[in-house]
């Protein structure tokens, strides 16, 4: 059964240890805990940055 994780886990996994990315969840874990809520302030701040900066995509229609 495929899920939009999303959509459906808004609020929290609903798949719980069925989830299809558990192996993120420690990433993210040791990530909250070893950077400081400046650093990850900073990294936002160049990602909107560059997105701001970088050329439009234009998305065609197929024909």
């Amino acid at each position: 059964m495929e899920i939009n994780c999303a959509e459906a886990c808004k609020n929290g996994c609903v798949l719980g240890d069925k989830c299809p990315n558990l192996e993120y969840k420690d990433q993210t874990s040791k990530f909250i805990q070893e950077t400081s809520l400046d650093q990850m302030i900073a990294i936002a701040e160049e990602a909107a940055r560059k997105k701001m900066t970088a050329p439009p995509q234009w998305i065609l229609p197929e024909d």
